[in-house]
């Protein structure tokens, strides 16, 4: 379970030399995002200076993590690697699979109890190939990388997309799909395409109301869900180094939202504590002796325009409280606006339910601030209009918080403690009456507010915002109460006004656990059997995909063209179908069920060409896929955009599917695409989307002569025997094209393995 200060020497050792070496051949000062990057590059030092945003790059990671639904097609796919171990520390984190309906004990033991035959499997493959396991009920992936593994200027890939959370403490975290856990897993390199940089500048501190939470929000309403695409986001200044490193971690998770490839800040005082206070002295005492190679060099914060692509900047004095959504996470609203706003756009004012927790917000500090707004409430005599949930980051967290009575203070307050596990942030949440699909509003914490996401409801609005707001509005159960200036009434008719919340950064008597949930994997893991029965509904074996047969692609059909927002929910719904999560056949009943069909404005209702009757997109792919018929999928902006499920990118291949054809794709799951074997592709002209007819017939004419940097052409025949031939772009390197050539880039690695 613990960190391996060993290892974190040695990368600190490599950092300085190769570091020293890059700026002299860049003939600059450098970012920390640039000193990170080029110390891990996998071929050395660097001997040019990369084109930001533009050349692939080869890494090589210092540690990869897993969560629990996205490491068994991770592990399935590793199994076919040819390989004894994992080749770098990794971990596997049961956070995903735990339903939130009745509480902690009752919730915890129901997971167990069904997806025992899941948590089995993880933890005999982690068992066998020298994997760390967290079992379920330890905590969520994030927070526990963050207690545990996470260390300034350190590498880290995982398979989620808040694995990014890990910037709170100076790495660089990144979100992949489970191909690319499995080829740093295996020993390979992994690729990037080398990111542009946005510098945010933190001037003043953040006071009152204000929380870090605000700053994301902040960024996000100003990027949008799509602005920092591409791009690694670091974070500096005064305002910067005011802040807690938890605090931190916040602001670096929800840089997912904002499409970013990760976010970090330069190592400071504030890591210093966390590390100590988490038992990481030693990595404090490793760090400080290369302390100036753990944030940019002075030139940099001093003149930012000239090293960073875009600046932003932030007084936290002048910054509000921000309550984002409802149904997106960029759509910022300060609390002294969102009567105006509520009001304009017919939101329902009413707060139902109230929740903090998931990997953004679940930390020591989150807790106790939110907490102190509880207990106010209990002082003051008010009783809370909406009902209220909160899920501990970690058994760490809980048991601490519990010894210190902030679990009594929400509890008091009828506050239902759910498991330390992602819940109703994932949609795994069975909340009552949701099935009723009535239009309401809720406020949590979380990430993501995508419609449908919590609790499957389409008309539950949610809203993002810190975790001491989350109490307020819960409390006095209004959507546009500002507790800055607005009163509330108590229980005896009396005029009440709420303080501002406060809390300990870490715990006085320090942080305490009896059983953290850790199981260290087995000193030799060759005996181990891993079972998986060919009747499971929960897990299959992968069965490799087909090589491309060298020809053009031609006759396939039109599957759907979605219409707008087509994230990784809507590809591949979470909620329910988390339990598929290992069994390819099974999840891909799921493909693109939530997108809409720009056709008829429906959902999971497309034509299936070889009839004329209108069906569920999985049973279409399904018909054209028995029929021998290739099928294409075409979309809107940012396609992909959301969690890093390289389900969403499986399942078309498993149905089919040739190739996704887009006006643009969120970076993970464009990659997951290329990864999977499928041809990921842009129109070079957007406003050839609109050509793209309900009963067109899609042939490619010079895919035979697939090369990077040149364009494909496909003719799309019509109905009526009209043709329009539309060029459509791509970012495949040689490598990536070999992928696409073998199957998948799993063939390959199994390829070399077995050579």
């Amino acid at each position: 379970m613990a960190f391996d200060i060993e290892m974190i020497k040695k990368v600190y050792a490599n950092m300085t030399s190769r570091v020293d070496a890059a700026r002299e051949i860049v003939g600059r000062p450098l970012t920390l995002t640039e000193k990170i990057l080029y110390s891990h590059l996998w071929d050395g030092v660097a001997n040019q200076a990369y084109g930001r945003g533009v050349d692939y790059v080869d890494f090589a990671p210092d540690r990869v993590a897993c969560q629990d639904a996205t490491a068994q097609m991770a592990l399935l796919q590793f199994m076919h690697a040819g390989k004894k171990t994992v080749a770098v520390p990794t971990t596997v984190h049961c956070d995903h699979l735990i339903l939130a309906k009745n509480g902690a004990e009752f919730d915890l033991a129901a997971a167990n109890k069904q997806s025992k035959e899941v948590f089995d499997f993880l933890s005999s493959v982690s068992d066998k190939y020298g994997i760390g396991f967290w079992k379920p009920g330890s905590g969520i992936i994030h927070q526990i990388v963050l207690e545990n593994y996470a260390f300034p200027g350190g590498l880290m890939i995982g398979t989620d997309s808040h694995t990014v959370n890990a910037g709170g403490l100076g790495m660089l975290a990144i979100g992949v799909g489970g191909a690319d856990a499995v080829d740093v897993m295996s020993g390979m390199s992994w690729e990037l395409k080398f990111p542009k940089l946005i510098g945010v500048k933190l001037t003043g501190k953040l006071s009152g109301w204000t929380a870090p939470k605000d700053v994301i929000l902040k960024v996000a309403d100003i990027l949008t869900v799509k602005g920092g695409t591409g791009a690694i986001v670091e974070y500096f200044g005064e305002g910067a180094t005011s802040m807690s490193c938890t605090g931190k971690g916040t602001i670096c998770n929800m840089g997912a939202e904002i499409g970013a490839t990760t976010s970090t800040f330069g190592y400071d005082e504030s890591m210093r504590r966390y590390l100590s206070a988490t038992g990481r002295q030693d990595v404090v005492d490793a760090a400080d002796k290369v302390a100036s190679y753990l944030t940019a060099d002075p030139e940099v914060y001093a003149d930012p325009a000239t090293y960073f692509d875009q600046v932003i900047e932030i007084n936290l004095s002048e910054l509000e409280p921000h309550i984002n959504g409802p149904f997106t996470p960029d759509r910022g609203t300060p609390v002294s606006k969102m009567k105006e706003e509520a009001a304009a756009n017919g939101w329902p004012i009413k707060v139902e339910w109230g929740l903090i927790g998931s990997c953004t917000n679940s930390s020591y500090e989150d807790m106790a601030r939110a907490a102190s707004i509880v207990n106010q409430a209990v002082e003051l005599g008010i009783s809370p209009k909406a009902e209220f949930g909160i899920n501990p980051g970690s058994e760490q967290i809980r048991y601490t918080i519990e010894r210190d009575g902030i679990i009594a203070t929400f509890e008091k307050m009828g506050t239902k403690v759910f498991t330390n596990a992602c819940g109703p942030c994932i949609g795994q949440w069975d909340r009552a009456g949701a099935d009723k699909g009535e239009k309401n509003t809720i406020v949590h914490s979380f990430n993501r507010n995508f419609s449908k996401r919590a609790d499957g409801n389409p008309n539950t609005h949610a809203f993002v915002t810190s975790p001491e707001m989350v109490a307020a509005l819960a409390i006095s159960g209004r959507l546009d109460f500002n507790p800055i200036t607005d009163t509330l009434i108590n229980d005896n008719g009396e005029e009440v006004k709420l303080s501002a919340p406060y809390g300990d950064e870490l715990p006085k008597k320090g942080f305490a656990v009896e059983d953290a949930g850790f199981q260290a994997p087995a000193a030799d893991g060759s005996g181990v059997q891993i079972v998986v029965s060919e009747t499971s509904d929960r897990l299959q074996l992968l069965a490799p995909f087909q090589p491309w047969d060298g020809k053009n692609i031609s006759g396939a059909k039109l599957l759907i063209k979605a219409f707008g927002k087509c994230t990784t929910d809507h590809i591949s719904m979470a909620g329910p179908w988390l339990r598929f999560r290992g069994h390819l056949d099974n999840i891909s009943n799921n493909m693109l069920i939530g997108a809409v069909n720009a056709f008829n404005d429906k959902t999971n209702s497309v034509k299936n060409q070889l009839t004329g009757a209108y069906d569920a997109v999985p049973a279409v792919a399904r018909a054209y896929k028995a029929a021998g018929v290739p099928s294409i999928v075409v979309g809107d902006h940012n396609y992909g955009e959301g969690s890093s499920r390289e389900h969403a990118a499986m399942e078309p291949r498993f149905l089919g599917v040739q190739a996704v054809l887009v006006k643009s794709f969120a970076r993970i799951h464009e990659t997951n695409l290329k990864k999977q074997g499928l041809l990921g592709l842009t129109f070079a002209n957007e406003a050839d989307y609109d050509k793209i007819q309900e009963d067109d017939t899609i042939n490619f004419t010079d895919l035979v002569d697939f090369a990077p940097g040149k364009p494909l052409t496909l003719e799309f025949v019509h109905a009526d025997g009209t043709k329009d031939i539309i060029l459509a772009n791509h970012t495949y390197n040689e490598g990536q094209i070999g992928w696409f050539v073998a199957g998948s880039a799993l063939n390959l690695i199994a390829a070399a393995s077995n050579a």
